[in-house]
């Protein structure tokens, strides 16, 4: 299809042609695309032609048993990429908000196995017209564009937005089961946990998480050189912590989220007075399209009401860069 610049139009383009422009896109295909459709192929040839001409331009090129995107179809493709997801979440609002109200939000697994959902039966109690959706997941999404209201996030402060709110920091801690340790000789001494099985994740030494390790908790308290009697790894940390319940070993476990297991006496502080700073931080985030929407606005005051909990049973104390957003 050929086109000159009298061909090109003033007013906006129709709406209606961008799925299938955006099918053709994704597969380099109108067989593919018409499936996906439900559409016949002509049908979605017909689309495309008709949004190349409002356009003005050719949006494919077309071969004998393929095509492939013009620097016009790329550029169109970028927009409509972006577009089309945010057309779709907010009509999704707009029907959520007719009928039920809901808060989704997306976290990693291990917060919200130990820390968000035993707390969130007091939430739905005071709030039972609030449905929850949790997307528990270690993929950071744009909440720009994501399905999503809020994020729970764990980073440092500089990975994290102006507009991030800080629930809390942590500290890491040896811990163990109560009778664990009293079946066993006293632990008074950094070298002495190296007499025990010691439980960590299996993949912290090749991830950016290498301060939850052993190996510098060891460094940091003048024993590099020490071995345990045995390790026991596991993939996420409600696993090492769940190990350390049952007295398969020690843990070194982050303060924030078993300070509930502490205070009930579930497991104990082996050695209270080495623990080790973290640079990680717990952050909450909200979607810029949601957080006016009283459902979104109750949940977020009712996460920094635990959070300040939590910070005072772990005895934080705020860092003054942040003290701003802590409550």
């Amino acid at each position: 299809m050929q086109h000159s610049q009298t061909h090109l139009r003033t007013r906006p383009i129709s709406a209606g042609h961008l799925r299938a422009f955006e099918a053709v896109a994704r597969h380099l295909n109108f067989r593919a695309a018409a499936e996906e459709m439900a559409l016949t192929q002509s049908a979605v040839s017909r689309q495309i032609q008709s949004l190349e001409e409002e356009v003005g331009v050719a949006l494919f090129l077309r071969h004998t048993r393929a095509v492939e995107l013009t620097s016009a179809g790329a550029l169109l493709l970028l927009s409509v990429q972006q577009s089309l997801p945010r057309i779709d979440g907010a009509v999704r609002q707009i029907r959520q908000s007719a009928g039920r109200k809901s808060v989704s939000l997306t976290t990693f697994a291990s917060f919200a196995s130990m820390w968000l959902i035993p707390r969130l039966e007091a939430f739905q109690r005071d709030n039972p017209d609030i449905d929850i959706r949790i997307d528990a997941s270690d993929t950071a999404v744009d909440l720009d564009v994501a399905d999503v209201d809020m994020a729970l996030r764990y980073a440092p402060r500089e990975n994290m937005p102006s507009d991030a709110i800080r629930l809390f920091g942590e500290t890491l801690t040896p811990v163990a089961s109560p009778w664990l340790i009293k079946s066993n000789p006293p632990i008074k001494s950094p070298a002495d946990i190296a007499g025990f099985t010691l439980i960590e994740a299996g993949d912290a030494h090749r991830t950016h998480l290498e301060w939850l390790t052993w190996r510098r908790w060891f460094e940091d308290h003048g024993q590099s050189r020490a071995q345990p009697k045995r390790w026991l790894y596991f993939n996420y940390a409600y696993q090492m912590v769940q190990a350390a319940l049952t007295g398969q070993g020690v843990v070194l476990a982050r303060s924030s989220l078993i300070a509930e297991s502490l205070a009930n006496g579930d497991l104990v502080e082996v050695l209270p007075r080495h623990r080790l700073d973290s640079p990680m931080a717990y952050w909450l985030l909200v979607g810029p399209r949601n957080a006016l929407r009283p459902e979104i606005k109750a949940f977020c005051e009712w996460l920094q009401a635990q959070a300040a909990t939590t910070r005072e049973t772990i005895g934080e104390v705020p860092d003054p860069d942040t003290i701003d957003h802590l409550d």
